[in-house]
């Protein structure tokens, strides 16, 4: 593997390259890299980075298929196709490690070429990265920092999108609103520490419980939302009945002793052949939770389960 800092580093697998080439003069080569700058300066979506460069270069060094495996949590990104042939490249900045580039094609890479890839990569290296950090400050700002869970501007988004899905298609969607029981006392008696931590446990005890599919949300304080696409009101109900047997069961330590605590769940399901506002169905899943409340706490109430006097 080699190592530039900056910079990058590149491992081969790859062979000794003997192909007949016409090298860039270092004017074409110069020429190339600022039209390349340039193109990879409009875009702080990493996937669209990549998709310029990639059609870019091509004048410069013939390529099929390029993969790039992030060091973050953003997803791999594979452009053209695999080939046999190939050189791997490390990015790393003088702030970190961002990942791995794989050039790919079906003859050999010579060594003029690879040394035009480097020129080349070297203007690559910090659009990608302004885009990595633009897309990781973006996920951020929609997580919840305590719980690491949605925060109420991505539920807001995410609820848009899959309610329009459901209307699109005639799907079910369904709407949890879950709500600690007596929360406060925990705050009061154990500091907000403890409380802090018992939000993270129902967190993840939420998690455990929801489906893959489900989205799953820290709406504020200690009440939280999960989005239940493709699930009718049955469905809804055994997931939230699931969800309180949990949290139920729960417990996080504090100086020996067990503290745990309840939830109380309203549920809102779309209505089929009618046009709903996000607004409808967080305020029937609200007056169902209240009614949980109402009661007793530590229950599971739908929406459709209220009677409401006209």
């Amino acid at each position: 593997m080699r190592d530039m800092t900056m910079v990058i580093g590149a491992n081969l697998a790859n062979g000794a390259g003997n192909l007949t080439l016409t090298p860039l003069t270092p004017e074409q080569e110069l020429a190339t890299r600022v039209r390349l700058s340039q193109a990879l300066q409009m875009s702080l979506d990493p996937a669209e980075v990549l998709n310029s460069f990639y059609k870019h270069i091509q004048t410069a060094v013939s390529v099929s298929g390029v993969l790039f495996k992030s060091a973050t949590q953003y997803a791999d990104v594979k452009i053209g196709r695999e080939c046999m042939h190939h050189c791997d490249y490390r990015l790393t900045t003088d702030e970190g490690y961002l990942g791995e580039i794989i050039f790919s094609r079906s003859k050999r890479f010579a060594e003029n070429e690879l040394i035009t890839l480097e020129f080349l990569l070297s203007s690559l290296i910090y659009p990608l990265r302004n885009a990595l950090r633009y897309q990781s400050a973006m996920r951020l700002a929609l997580l919840d920092p305590l719980t690491m869970l949605g925060n109420r501007a991505a539920l807001d988004t995410a609820l848009r999108r899959e309610l329009q899905l459901a209307e699109r298609h005639q799907s079910d969607l369904s709407l949890l609103m879950i709500d600690a029981d007596f929360f406060k006392r925990i705050n009061d008696d154990y500091g907000h520490h403890r409380g802090d931590l018992m939000l993270c446990a129902i967190a993840k005890g939420i998690e455990s419980v929801c489906r893959g599919s489900d989205i799953i949300f820290r709406y504020g304080g200690e009440e939280f939302v999960v989005v239940l696409g493709k699930t009718n009101l049955e469905g809804a109900k055994i997931i939230a009945e699931r969800i309180r047997q949990h949290i139920e069961q729960t417990h996080i330590n504090h100086n020996g002793k067990l503290i745990g605590t309840t939830v109380s769940i309203g549920i809102a399901t779309r209505h089929p052949r009618k046009k709903e506002h996000i607004n409808d169905l967080f305020d029937r899943a609200d007056a169902a939770l209240y009614q949980a409340k109402g009661n007793g706490r530590n229950c599971v109430v739908s929406s459709d389960d209220l009677v409401v006097e006209r």
